[in-house]
């Protein structure tokens, strides 16, 4: 018999400001981090003011850990310091998987409106994988399949399955999915998700409920819900829309050690990975193309 999920707690992103001055609001990080493991933060990063993001993020270190971009609107233009470069829009995702260490930058673009926005989901990767070499695995709009139930209910998987659809992005450790779920008014979901993963959703747009509050679906964009166990999670409609991202994960259960970019296991790979940054070896390795 299906144990549905219920909501462990619900809250609303908050405003902050990262990079060379990109406003954004974030539904978690470093403070709540311990609650969601493997994933680490949630930006989102929607904005129609250019003034808000243009500055972007600029050269930066990463090491230990996984950031994916899900991009909804304009673009965002990124290069390593392997020479690597490539832009991502509307659509688009990329799992970037630092690994032993990569120097980046990302530099938001508006679209001709001037609207640019997307998510940026940080993953975790365990002890036995923190020092792997840097990829890119860099998947266009196109690539990703859009399954429809019924009642008009559509489902872009971007990794995961929903039926036999399975997304685009593969070989991930914490064996992770994303999923982006656009119900229409007055329409029910149910999906399986494995017990003992971490299993959260976060609002886009429309008004919805999951589970214990299903019959009174009043959550609103930019709300996160993080669910108890179980292996389904169930969401419903009244007479708005509703969009959101379904991400799930297998914890790690290993300590974390976190400054900034880098994600470690103890305070002394931390200070190591710093002063190899410093001292300029910190790349161990080529990555892997856009």
């Amino acid at each position: 018999m299906s144990v549905f999920r219920k909501s462990l707690r619900v809250t609303r992103s908050q405003p902050v400001i990262e990079g060379a001055g990109v406003h954004l609001k974030r539904a978690f990080g470093h403070s709540e981090a311990p609650g969601f493991d493997p994933f680490l933060l949630l930006d989102d990063f929607r904005s129609s003011h250019p003034d808000h993001y243009l500055k972007g993020f600029p050269w930066h270190p990463h090491r230990g850990m996984e950031t994916i971009t899900y991009m909804l609107d304009g673009s965002v233009v990124h290069g390593d310091s392997m020479g690597n470069t490539g832009t991502i829009g509307p659509g688009d995702v990329q799992w970037m998987t630092a690994g032993s260490g990569i120097v980046h930058q990302e530099m938001p673009r508006g679209d001709a409106t001037g609207k640019m926005g997307g998510f940026q989901l940080w993953a975790n990767l365990p002890a036995t994988h923190k020092m792997m070499a840097p990829r890119y695995q860099e998947i266009p709009s196109r690539q990703i399949p859009e399954v429809l139930l019924d009642g008009g209910i559509r489902v872009r998987v971007v990794c995961g399955r929903v039926g036999d659809v399975k997304g685009p992005v593969t070989d991930i450790v914490i064996d992770p999915q994303v999923l982006d779920v656009s119900m229409p008014a007055h329409a029910r979901f149910s999906h399986s998700v494995p017990p003992g993963y971490t299993v959260l959703a976060y609002v886009v747009a429309g008004r919805g409920g999951f589970a214990d509050a299903i019959d009174f679906p009043a959550l609103e964009n930019g709300t996160l819900v993080a669910f108890e166990d179980g292996d389904r999670v169930a969401a419903a409609t009244a007479d708005d829309g509703f969009r959101f991202l379904l991400i799930s994960g297998k914890p790690i259960g290993e300590p974390v050690a976190w400054q900034g970019p880098i994600v470690m296991n103890t305070q002394a790979e931390l200070v190591l990975a710093f002063r190899e940054y410093q001292d300029g070896s910190f790349i161990k390795s080529g990555a892997g193309s856009p």
